[in-house]
Order: C-alpha cells, then sequence, then structure tokens
C-alpha cells in the first residue's frame, strides 16, 4: 500500500501517495481526476525501482488550496511542495515528472517554472497541438458533469476517452466537476506560452495513445514542432485517450524506459 501524507503548502495542502524506493518519479493526473487514476500504474513503477509519487489535485480529498485568481503555476508549486517535501536538503529531486491528458500541462509548466526540480517530462495522451475540435470539447465538459445522467456521460466517454470494444464505465466515477472548471479557469489564466515548449530545455517523451480522437498522435516533426527539439514518440496501441484504465503495462513500460535513459546520461 502507498504511503499518505499531508505536505503544507503556502496556500493549503497536498495530499501525497508515495511507493517505491530510488530515482523519483512524479505523476500528474487529468481534468479533473485524481491520484487514483495510476493505481495501476504507480506499482509497476515502484516495482522496477523508481520512488513513485503522485500529490493529489488541489480541490481533491484532503488537498488544499485557492481556487480562484490561479494559474497552472500554482497547480506545479503543489505538486513542487510535494516532491521537494519527499526529499532530503541536497538530494536530487525527481528524474520524471508525467501528465496525463491535463496533467501534461501542469508537468511541462514545472519543468518550465522551477528549473532543476525534473531531468525530464512524459506526456501521456497529451494534448500538444491544434485546438482540441469543439465536439470533442463538449464530450469532455460532458464526461466530467457528474449532474447528467449516467447513461449520457457513458455515451461522452466512449466518444471521446476510449478505444472501440473498451469499457468506458470504468471512468464513470473519479470526476470531480468544480476541480475541473478550477483547472481550466487556471490554464486560460496563462500568459506565458514558453512551457509549450519546454521540450528545448530538457528531454521530452510523449506516449501516443494510437486511438486517441481528442490528440491524435503526432509525427515526430509535428511533436518537435509543438513541444521542442528534445523530444521523443513512443505508440501505445488500442488505447484512446483514457490511456491508463485502457494499456496500463504498455504506459508503465514507456515511461520506467524513458527514466531509465534519461538516468543513464547523467
Amino acid at each position: 500500500m502507498p504511503e499518505h501524507r499531508l505536505i503544507p503548502t503556502a496556500t493549503g495542502q497536498v495530499a501525497l501517495f508515495v511507493e517505491g524506493q530510488g530515482p523519483r518519479i512524479l505523476l500528474l493526473p487529468s481534468l479533473g481526476r485524481g491520484a487514483e487514476d495510476f493505481d495501476a500504474i504507480a506499482p509497476r513503477i515502484a516495482a522496477a525501482g523508481f520512488r513513485v509519487l503522485r500529490p493529489e489535485p488541489r480541490g481533491i480529498g484532503a488537498s488544499t488550496g485557492p481556487s480562484e485568481a490561479i494559474t497552472l503555476i500554482d497547480l506545479a508549486a503543489d505538486a513542487v511542495a510535494a516532491l521537494a517535501a519527499d526529499c532530503a536538503p541536497g538530494e536530487p529531486r525527481a528524474v520524471l515528472v508525467a501528465g496525463h491528458a491535463f496533467g501534461n500541462w501542469v508537468a511541462r509548466v514545472l519543468a518550465q517554472h522551477f528549473p532543476g526540480m525534473v531531468q525530464g517530462v512524459a506526456l501521456l495522451a497529451a494534448s500538444v497541438g491544434p485546438e482540441i475540435a469543439p465536439e470533442m470539447r463538449a464530450s469532455i465538459t460532458a464526461s466530467a458533469d457528474t449532474s447528467l445522467p449516467d447513461d449520457e456521460r457513458l455515451k461522452h466517454l466512449q466518444r471521446a476517452y476510449f478505444a472501440p470494444g473498451h469499457d468506458a464505465s470504468v471512468w464513470l466515477t473519479g470526476w470531480h466537476t468544480l476541480v475541473a472548471r478550477l483547472q481550466r479557469a487556471a490554464t486560460n489564466a496563462m500568459t506565458d506560452n514558453a512551457w509549450k515548449r519546454v521540450g528545448d530545455r530538457v528531454p521530452l517523451l510523449y506516449v501516443a495513445a494510437e486511438a486517441d480522437v481528442i490528440s491524435p498522435p503526432p509525427t515526430p516533426a509535428q511533436l518537435r514542432d509543438w513541444v521542442g527539439a528534445k523530444s521523443e514518440l513512443a505508440h501505445v496501441a488500442d488505447a484512446g485517450h483514457a490511456l491508463l484504465p485502457e494499456q496500463p503495462e504498455a504506459t508503465a513500460d514507456a515511461v520506467i524506459a524513458f527514466a531509465r535513459r534519461l538516468l543513464a546520461t547523467t
């Protein structure tokens, strides 16, 4: 079982789940969703010799902080506070921060605005290129809206998040509607876009879900144009934007392999 800790921040606290020993890997979940999304991923990464940190986003569980007049930098600072609290003075920070879907934006902002905290970034089924199509945006919003009937939400979940033949009902629970609104507002409040190309600063891995209709897999050239020159691609078959519940083993394997390559270059 992962260890559960409460880490104070300048404006609240972060609930942190920790498991394993070794170089640290920080995992950040998707829009309006919590650390539990990595329940099938984290043990695999820990078993490979890493210390896995999962900070709960503010507004979920025991994680608290202002919900207004904030940006992605504030959300990244919560993750940084959790990471710093797990490290002894002078100890290396994280080899990698991995963000799933919306979490990829927080991960990139963290690497951009808190240099030295991570060696590299992994983007898991991430939105990195053109604007998301309006019909997909509508399904994302409906999926997170727990006031809607389950059968309506299930249609949107299947349409936007899951590959054909996969059971989208596993994601009917785990949504936090107000947190999703907070996170979208924090994204819209960003005025500095340098974080979008953080792959010019640090090595970056894009784990592409091959059946992703929200963010179709980019080509290597597109990826370099959108996120930076130090980027590389890994593909996961038979997965949509949800990715984690669909292909946990393949996703964990891609993260582990990239983290080991980063360690080998230091």
